[in-house]
């Protein structure tokens, strides 16, 4: 039987870390946050676990380690760490979807696909889960799943408003979850990150296409109604669940334990009884010239997810 993997697609600071952590609190769910980063943000970088230790110190990751490739040192080890981004970039979408791709990438993402097999099987196995929630985002990483042997991929396209996108791309913001440097996340200008915004949600749209099995949320619509989001997706899944275990889940605020995410949003780091509010300051705070920008180069997209 293969193991459904529910990857959250969509832009950055899109309110993907809360969704990942408030389904993996259900049994038979494992909350990995954006995994498809592991070898760039844990294994060369060492960034701290959910749990709060570094991922090398984590007893969750080392066993997964184990029983993918006999530990994280080990030549597999190394081997996925060199291909990820040979094989994971926006621009190799067209080469991973057709046939026109060269022999050298073939291999390389035959063999990419090869080793991420067992990874997720270990991580199942560990997690003691039959759904895995990846939160990765990145479209090129999904189109790499679909292939993956064992794997039956399930998409969560995740909205936000472009403006309030544009808006929270543009704070500074020191990440927590860094204990060896001071890494600072991932900045854009409007223009940049509007037309990242528009390619992403395109891109999604396509594997919607090919695969039939997506299901679409605002994240805007997720955080006003957080119970009715994990009704709807769950019933989705196929995933049967009752009141008392959604009791995790009020209507303005989610209890949540500890998960082993390895990337993704600082909320990812808290624990215990957090607030669910909308991120809107962009309503007020936004300047109004990327105001005007963001709203006029993404128009089409902001009035078919009903934001005018």
């Amino acid at each position: 039987m293969g193991i459904t993997v529910l990857y959250v697609g969509g832009c950055t600071r899109s309110g993907s870390t809360l969704i990942d952590r408030m389904l993996g609190q259900l049994p038979g769910i494992v909350s990995t946050g954006e995994f498809g980063l592991i070898t760039t943000h844990c294994l060369t970088v060492n960034r701290l676990c959910g749990c709060g230790k570094p991922f090398h110190d984590c007893e969750f990751w080392g066993e997964v380690g184990r029983r993918a490739y006999g530990g994280w040192d080990t030549d597999e080890a190394r081997e996925l760490i060199a291909l990820h981004p040979k094989v994971t970039r926006q621009r190799h979408i067209p080469f991973i979807l057709l046939s026109f791709a060269t022999i050298r990438f073939r291999r390389y993402l035959e063999r990419y696909r090869e080793l991420l097999a067992p990874l997720y099987r270990a991580l199942a196995e560990v997690g003691r889960a039959e759904i895995i929630v990846d939160s990765t985002k990145a479209p090129a990483y999904a189109f790499v799943l679909r292939g993956v042997r064992g794997i039956e991929l399930r998409t969560l396209h995740l909205v936000r408003d472009s403006r309030g996108t544009a808006f929270s791309s543009r704070k500074v913001q020191v990440m927590k979850d860094s204990v060896e440097a001071v890494i600072y996340k991932d900045r854009y200008p409007p223009a940049v990150i509007t037309v990242r915004w528009m390619l992403y949600h395109l891109l999604f749209d396509l594997l919607s296409v090919v695969d039939r099995k997506t299901i679409d949320f605002r994240y805007e619509d997720v955080v006003r109604d957080p119970r009715a989001f994990m009704r709807k997706v769950l019933a989705w899944l196929g995933v049967d669940a009752t009141d008392a275990d959604l009791g995790f889940v009020g209507p303005r605020s989610v209890e949540l334990g500890v998960n082993h995410t390895i990337a993704g949003s600082d909320m990812r780091l808290d624990n215990g009884r957090l607030a669910i509010r909308e991120d809107d300051q962009w309503r007020t705070a936004l300047d109004p010239a990327s105001r005007r920008l963001v709203t006029f180069m993404s128009w089409p997209f902001l009035k078919r997810w009903r934001y005018t």
